[in-house]
């Protein structure tokens, strides 16, 4: 290397070197603005001992006091004159070594360190205040005060010492376990699975304190472990008295008066197609053929709220509750057993009341003629999704005419949606057959058929023509509140980035704003049945935007649709209902409803809808642990489905099964994360583990009070085992 080659290399690492030092002193400086450090004080806190890093130390303060970005007092000290912004966001706390504060909006979450989190935990609305300093792309802060707490009760896991008991809590985002005293043990053994309410918050190096309220029972039973999750997204157990008083005091009669005021479609052919082990049955359809020509589709469902009226008992519950959540082995239902089961179930062979919505067709499956409004009807039949696919497989069987001509008519709707730009997400969900313990024998994909599609088609349609009828129904400029569901169009940014990674596997994709949804379509036709197709199913739906209830009309992006509601699922949805009460409402000429009112309620909606499908991942991750845990030891093919700093995450493709192989055990090489391609590369090697890249797996071990998977790679031929 020449001379002069050489003094350039040291005078950039001198560079490099004063602009971290800088860094670190602003830092310091700004973690307590107003405090005044001393010369000396700076260089011990930033354990500088060489003679040049001091030295360099006083030049950038007088560099510093000279722009004015620090001040020296009368002695001798420096404070910075920066003056620190206080924000407020809610803590996602990532690791035990640093969280975030996510500001919400367009705003960069802002980076704060474990110690500087203080006593605040992951959920809590806090006050941060912003350094002058950076980590990577993310500003660099200090929690300066609590809010607001997101919760006070946590499931988790007892752990017993001679005087005093530790709870570790099952919330993966939890870093810090509690005390509990003696006196609040409440019986609980070394263990067992238990509910805590904390009594006193983390204060400097003390660890937060709680009182053992409620024991689930001993860790790994199935109850315990369903009810631990419960606990964790603060589930109601059961319904209190008032509310099942209530229910059972309701009317079941139907009178000749409420008769008189319905359409009556009791002598009309009526069915249900639900799942094989359903108890609450929503919805119905009616089909008859008109003089005219036209098919007679009617989308009849279940009027709750005609049993549930404002502000009871009943309807505050249904409110506070917003939707039923569903568990791989249990319901926890929005509304009691008494209306969801009995009183609104559309069960066969009974008088029902219902709501409506009724099109005359014709074989194009265009809309000729509509009607919305309050009817009574007497199922015919109660289909399971199999028994009715089974008509439509053979053509043959009970109500085989009408089965097959919705369905046909389903498919132009579905169709004539593709289309004009809806997307095609068809994702795997899947479901497990438990033993009478609840333990998982198999891990089963869900497989969509005609019969699951045909009633999708014929709700969608309802939903979307409830929404368009509001919205033109009003007189003046006033336009009448209602609830839409709406969805946003994904960030132009995301979907270039998803391009750019599917075009690892060979799939190309349009990006400009008109041909988002047809490409994405194209895409998924193209990954049907392929290794990557639930890698890229999933990575398209988090490029997405997520839906939610409010009263705007912003249309739905993915079903293409300019209004869009949820009027078909009142049993077990709070935004159904608000439908059904203001449809009944402007029917009857009604004024239009406070705004403000009604989007406060779909922003609760969206809350508990949120909370609802995090408990239901929940269980069904506790289950594919469970099941891996007792699964063959053997080498699985798996896809990498997420790249992060501490380790990638690998889907088998076999049980749809999720774990991590993590970089600590990935000793072939130091590994760094690459953010920005969805990857991690090895120092030495260069050898890179892409998103998406197939790779064969064993699993190390399993944590079901945590509901994780380790992995490790699976050895090549002729290599040892991994221990």
């Amino acid at each position: 290397m020449s001379k002069k080659k050489n003094t350039k290399e040291k005078s950039k690492n001198s560079g490099n070197k004063r602009g971290t030092l800088e860094a670190a002193i602003l830092a310091v400086l700004g973690e307590n603005p107003g405090k005044a450090y001393s010369y000396k004080q700076l260089t011990k806190k930033l354990s500088l001992k060489k003679k040049d890093d001091t030295k360099m130390a006083g030049q950038i303060l007088d560099d510093l006091e000279e722009k004015g970005t620090v001040q020296q007092l009368s002695n001798g000290t420096y404070v910075t004159n920066h003056k620190a912004e206080a924000l407020t966001g809610v803590v996602d706390h990532v690791s035990s070594r640093f969280g975030y504060v996510k500001l919400g909006g367009d705003q960069k979450d802002i980076y704060v360190k474990g110690r500087d989190l203080g006593s605040a935990v992951d959920g809590d609305t806090v006050t941060v205040t912003v350094f002058p300093t950076r980590h990577g792309e993310h500003p660099e802060g200090k929690v300066t005060s609590v809010v607001r707490r997101n919760r006070t009760r946590y499931a988790g896991k007892v752990e017993l010492s001679k005087n005093f008991a530790f709870v570790v809590p099952d919330h993966r985002k939890m870093h810090t376990d509690f005390f509990v005293y003696p006196e609040n043990i409440n019986g609980a053994k070394t263990g067992d699975k238990v509910v805590i309410e904390v009594t006193s918050w983390a204060d400097n190096d003390r660890k937060p304190e709680a009182k053992i309220v409620e024991v689930l029972g001993a860790a790994g039973e199935n109850e315990a472990e369903i009810h631990s999750i419960m606990a964790e997204f603060d589930l109601p157990f059961r319904f209190n008295e008032n509310v099942e008083n209530e229910s059972k005091k309701i009317d079941e009669d139907i009178t000749k008066e409420e008769i008189k005021k319905r359409w009556d479609f009791r002598e009309i052919t009526t069915f249900t197609i639900d799942p094989e082990d359903a108890k609450d049955f929503d919805d119905a359809l009616s089909f008859r053929k008109l003089d005219n020509g036209l098919y007679e589709i009617g989308v009849h469902i279940a009027d709750v709220t005609h049993y549930v009226t404002p502000n009871s008992v009943l309807d505050q519950e249904a409110f506070d509750r917003a939707t039923s959540v569903y568990l791989v082995d249990r319901t926890i239902p929005m509304l009691p057993e008494r209306l969801s089961n009995e009183l609104c179930s559309l069960r066969p062979h009974e008088d029902k009341l219902t709501f409506a919505a009724v099109f005359e067709m014709d074989d194009k499956a265009q809309i000729k003629k509509e009607w919305f409004g309050r009817t009574i009807i007497h199922s015919d039949k109660r289909f399971s999704y199999e028994g009715a696919q089974e008509v439509l497989e053979s053509g043959k069987g009970e109500l085989s005419e009408e089965l097959v001509l919705l369905n046909t008519l389903a498919k132009k709707l579905r169709k004539d949606r593709f289309k004009k730009g809806a997307v095609n997400f068809e994702t795997t969900e899947v479901k497990f057959r438990l033993d009478e313990k609840g333990k998982p024998l198999e891990v089963i994909p869900k497989v969509r058929k005609d019969a699951h599609k045909l009633i999708e088609e014929f709700m969608l349609l309802a939903n979307k023509q409830v929404a368009t009828y509001v919205y033109n129904l009003h007189k003046g400029k006033e336009k009448n509140t209602f609830v839409y569901r709406i969805h946003d169009y994904p960030d132009p940014e995301k979907v270039k980035d998803f391009s750019v990674f599917a075009t690892r596997f060979g799939h190309k994709m349009t990006i400009d704003e008109n041909s988002i949804s047809s490409s994405l379509n194209k895409l998924m036709t193209e990954i049907e049945g392929k290794p990557e197709q639930n890698i890229l199913e999933q990575l398209a739906i988090r490029t997405m935007a997520k839906a939610k209830y409010s009263t705007d009309v912003k249309g739905h992006f993915g079903l293409a649709f300019e209004h869009y509601s949820h009027f078909t699922s009142p049993i077990r949805r709070y935004p159904d209902m608000m439908v059904h009460r203001l449809l009944q409402h402007y029917l009857d000429e009604g004024k239009p409803v406070s705004k403000n009112e009604y989007e406060l309620k779909c922003v609760h909606s969206s809350e508990r809808e949120k909370r609802a499908a995090d408990a239901e991942r929940a269980s069904i991750k506790y289950k594919q642990v469970e099941f891996m845990a007792s699964a063959e030891k053997r080498v699985y093919d798996g896809l990498i489905s997420g790249v992060t700093e501490w380790g990638i995450y690998v889907e088998i493709v076999e049980t749809k099964c999720e774990g991590m192989i993590r970089m600590v055990d990935m000793t072939d090489d130091f590994y760094e994360f690459d953010e920005k391609n969805y990857r991690i590369s090895g120092r030495k090697t260069r050898k890179t583990y892409t998103l998406g890249d197939r790779v064969r797996v064993l699993v190390k071990k399993t944590d079901i009070d945590k509901r994780l998977i380790d992995l490790v790679f699976a050895p090549k031929v002729n290599e040892p085992e991994a221990e």
